[in-house]
């Protein structure tokens, strides 16, 4: 199986040399993926509404590699400010809580002070080819 790439169309992507995500043999891995509703390139201020404009990013982008959030099995939150972790936990909890990946939380900043989370997963293909 070749390598695919998969673009949101973000000028961060381009600009830094990235991509979305890249399907690799059996794999989706899925870059750093931040609350930015690319549709429009606005940000909300409240985290637990960027934490669920990450997962539609991320899902839209699993679907082009022909995944889905299912078959997530590895995720990890970067925030800037970890005392906001504990209000995604619903959010997290909707879309994985079936699923129960491996998960990783770390506390770092992030490239743009509006962002205050960045969700990272890996996943395998639904359907490999």
């Amino acid at each position: 199986m070749s390598r695919k790439l998969i673009s949101s169309g973000s000028d961060f992507e381009a600009m830094i040399g990235y991509s979305r995500a890249v399907v690799d043999g059996d794999y989706v891995f899925v870059s750093g993926t931040t609350g930015y509703n690319y549709d429009n390139m606005t940000i909300s201020d409240n985290v637990v509404e960027q934490t669920e404009q990450c997962f539609l990013n991320i899902q839209k982008a699993l679907q082009e590699a022909g995944s889905d959030l299912s078959d997530i099995v590895r995720v990890t939150y970067v925030l800037p400010d970890k005392t906001d972790f504990e209000p995604c936990w619903p959010v997290l909890k909707k879309h994985l809580g079936q699923v129960r990946p491996a998960a990783m939380m770390i506390e770092a900043g992030l490239l743009d002070d509006k962002m205050k989370i960045e969700i990272e997963v890996t996943a395998r293909l639904t359907c490999p080819e």
